[in-house]
């Protein structure tokens, strides 16, 4: 799919889609849970799709109901004969999906393959060859990568892990453990990234009445004698919220090209990537905050530093951000980027390069010249949802159309963002 993009000045005001992040932990929340559970504003997106895919092939059941919510109901998790379960699941080209899933898949004492498609099958999944035998998980994989071939029960234990590539690998043991009963074990953890996504898979175990750990100093994760939350055989209603990553797009847009209001994102939110709000204060564009919308505009842009290593997603929209402020801007985290849909560092340098931008990188840090206008171009998303949707608010005060191809790349995570930018009046063919 190839998309145009105009330069378009915008105004209105807009919803923001529901995090994937907050979905996927949902699903996996509900199947753990053994029971029923409400999801109210469920995402859309492919990988939201797939998560509800592992979780009835896993024995749930998914119904829709008509105020849009949807009804989960996890009884028959686990249970049945050898005969009835499955032998394959399939995570899509989520890399949240087949980190959480992995584990609680391992629950099983049935061989279940986990399969995946697209970037994500070459994706590394050597901490799962690494950690899942200590818990007696039998594990093959194809060196390292999709697909794996795992059989349980997994087994509680005292365990130390690597939280250095992604803190994803954390949350699927979190949930497994909550699943399994464990009780008096913990989970240690050295160098653990990305710190605000286990603050959300932590509340969403809470929300979902799981045995909950207690967190110390994100350096170990003790699950008590006395479980801090009882599992619960009430139905459970849980609402989506909206998306900080997908947001984050929207209000860069609004910083760039017009003025906008977006609603629909918890400013109290654990998600990592509201942290988009500090990049946003300093670039000087203008901003007023309140608990149901943020109103955003242009102002006088200029660059600015921000680290990124606990909220990497939010490097694509900083670039398109920082392509239209005064002087050189900042962004560390650049080695949390390798392992995306795409290398997004050596892919952000390449597409906005096309565009007439100058981005250099130096060992953790990326340095984007900006201030002197984006150039029309025909750019490629790299397959990348983010890629895509930074190329397209790129483009909104661009000097001609950028013009990107594989631009669908954005179903993964917003499939209806094209349709989002031309209800702010974005020209988009």
């Amino acid at each position: 799919m190839q998309v145009t993009v105009s330069a378009s000045h915008i105004s209105g005001s807009i919803f923001a889609p529901a995090s994937k992040s907050s979905m996927q932990r949902a699903c996996a929340a509900a199947l753990v849970k053994k029971g029923e559970s409400i999801v109210q504003n469920p995402g859309i997106s492919n990988d939201d799709k797939a998560a509800l895919g592992v979780i009835q092939a896993l024995g749930a059941t998914v119904e829709y109901l008509e105020d849009g919510s949807i009804k989960i109901n996890s009884e028959n998790f686990l249970k049945g004969s050898a005969e009835n379960a499955p032998s394959a699941v399939n995570c899509g080209e989520s890399g949240l999906g087949i980190r959480m899933f992995a584990p609680i898949v391992a629950l099983s004492e049935n061989t279940i393959t986990i399969n995946g498609e697209g970037s994500l099958l070459s994706r590394p999944m050597d901490f799962f060859d690494e950690v899942l035998p200590q818990l007696g998980v039998e594990i093959s994989s194809n060196n390292g990568k999709l697909p794996l071939k795992v059989r349980g029960p997994l087994q509680p234990k005292n365990i130390t892990i690597d939280g250095s590539l992604s803190s994803q690998f954390l949350t699927g043991l979190l949930m497994a453990y909550a699943a399994s009963g464990a009780s008096g074990v913990s989970i240690k953890v050295i160098d653990l990234k990305s710190k605000p996504y286990v603050d959300l898979t932590l509340k969403v175990m809470k929300d979902f009445g799981l045995n909950v750990p207690e967190n110390k100093n994100y350096e170990e994760f003790y699950f008590t004698n006395q479980p801090i939350n009882q599992p619960t055989d009430q139905l459970i209603t849980y609402t989506v919220e909206g998306d900080w990553s997908g947001g984050a797009f929207l209000l860069v847009a609004g910083a760039i090209a017009g003025d906008i209001v977006v609603k629909g994102l918890d400013i109290n939110s654990t998600q990592a990537d509201k942290a988009v709000l500090k990049a946003l204060k300093d670039c000087g564009c203008k901003l007023d905050i309140d608990e149901s919308a943020i109103s955003i505009g242009p102002g006088s842009l200029v660059a600015f530093d921000f680290d990124a290593t606990d909220c990497p997603d939010l490097f694509p929209p900083l670039v398109a951000l920082a392509s239209y402020c005064e002087g050189t801007t900042v962004i560390k985290g650049v080695q949390r980027l390798t392992h995306k849909e795409s290398n997004r560092a050596l892919t952000l340098q390449d597409e906005f390069g096309k565009m007439g931008i100058d981005i250099q990188l130096n060992g953790d840090e990326m340095y984007i010249h900006g201030g002197d206008g984006v150039k029309g171009a025909h750019v490629h998303s790299r397959h990348d949802h983010r890629i895509a949707m930074a190329c397209a608010v790129a483009a909104l005060k661009a000097e001609g159309d950028v013009v990107i191809d594989a631009a669908d790349a954005v179903n993964k995570s917003y499939p209806n963002f094209y349709e989002h930018l031309e209800q702010l009046g974005v020209i988009v063919n």
